[in-house]
């Protein structure tokens, strides 16, 4: 059965807390009711927002159209065999309860991406990532529905096209499919990922040895580096990271890091160097900056927050400020990584 309201506060549901309204939301539990919902005369020329957690979204503006909200919940063994086993899961299952499942029940492959905020459906949109892994590693297939014509249809991990923090949804598909299910590829034998970051170092302070490492210590790792970090939600309106970790050529990486010794980089293949935003943003002198409720995190200069009442506007404002000082500073353009509405 079909809720479908009106004059809805989007408030709640992102979180960066931006005080925005919906001209139309409904909440959506399973693929019938999603596939009745595209099939109403009355909303099949409406413009559609999908939402999960609402956790890679700025909203500037209301949204004079549909929101749908995804609630689809269920993990289920879909198959295994001697060196996997595969978990179907439903697009509004919460991101960190599923790897605290799989963690609990020694499914390897996820545990680096503990306490990352979101839903399951929302995930490979940005094949979301943190402490050298990806979700292009675990992911094996979904299953989508065509906002059009209403027709379902399974996605292999080629047909997402996966890149850093990109995918098919987000370029030649973007807006075509609505994600009601992902299907993960997990590891019975894990292989640990704890060289990137403050693994390493965070486990020693846990009186965690390499004898006795297990995905459950490096899930507890990367819980308590995010919380020393990152700003919760709950507490600080937030949408994690803001900007991508730009690409830069060898050339350019070299250039830079003589006049300033300090800059990190992690090669990626193609005479390409990634550099850290964060490093950026902090070194053109942004870190803790503050104009009425928009700001730039104390702690990690790659979050944009709201402190209270900021409006979308305002945090976009705040971001072409740092893009366009990163920019004159280094010679190297940052692009976010957010979803603008």
């Amino acid at each position: 059965m079909l809720n479908i309201q009106s004059h809805v506060s989007l408030k709640p549901y992102n979180t960066f807390r931006i005080d925005a309204n919906a001209r139309y939301w409904v909440e959506i539990s399973n693929e019938e009711d999603l596939q009745t919902l595209l099939h109403l005369a009355d909303f099949i020329d409406t413009p559609k927002l999908i939402l999960g957690g609402g956790s890679n979204v700025l909203l500037c503006q209301n949204f004079d159209g549909l929101v749908v909200k995804i609630n689809i919940q269920g993990i289920d063994i879909a198959r295994e065999d001697d060196d996997h086993i595969y978990l179907t899961v439903g697009a509004g299952v919460n991101w960190h309860e599923l790897v605290l499942f799989c963690v609990k029940r020694g499914y390897a492959g996820m545990e680096n991406l503990s306490l990352i905020p979101g839903t399951v459906g929302a995930a490979p949109m940005q094949n979301i990532g943190a402490y050298g892994v990806e979700l292009e590693q675990v992911f094996e297939s979904l299953t989508a529905i065509h906002v059009l014509t209403g027709k379902k249809r399974t996605f292999t991990h080629a047909d997402c096209a996966f890149g850093y923090r990109e995918s098919v949804f987000k370029r030649e598909l973007k807006g075509q499919y609505i994600i009601t299910s992902v299907t993960f590829q997990l590891d019975k034998l894990p292989t640990f990922h704890i060289r990137y970051g403050a693994i390493q170092e965070t486990l020693v302070e846990m009186g965690v040895s390499e004898e006795n490492l297990t995905i459950k210590a490096i899930s507890e790792a990367v819980i308590r580096i995010r919380r020393s970090k990152l700003p919760d939600p709950a507490q600080i309106g937030n949408a994690g990271s803001f900007f991508k970790n730009p690409e830069i050529s060898t050339t350019q990486f070299d250039l830079l890091k003589a006049k300033y010794p300090a800059l990190p980089g992690y090669p990626t293949g193609n005479d390409l160097v990634k550099v850290p935003a964060g490093w950026l943003i902090e070194q053109a002198g942004w870190k803790g900056y503050r104009s009425g409720d928009a700001g730039v995190h104390t702690k990690q200069a790659l979050v944009l927050v709201n402190y209270g009442s900021a409006t979308g506007d305002e945090i976009m404002i705040l971001a072409k400020q740092v893009q366009k000082s990163v920019q004159e500073k280094f010679g190297v353009s940052i692009s976010p990584e957010v979803n603008i509405v």
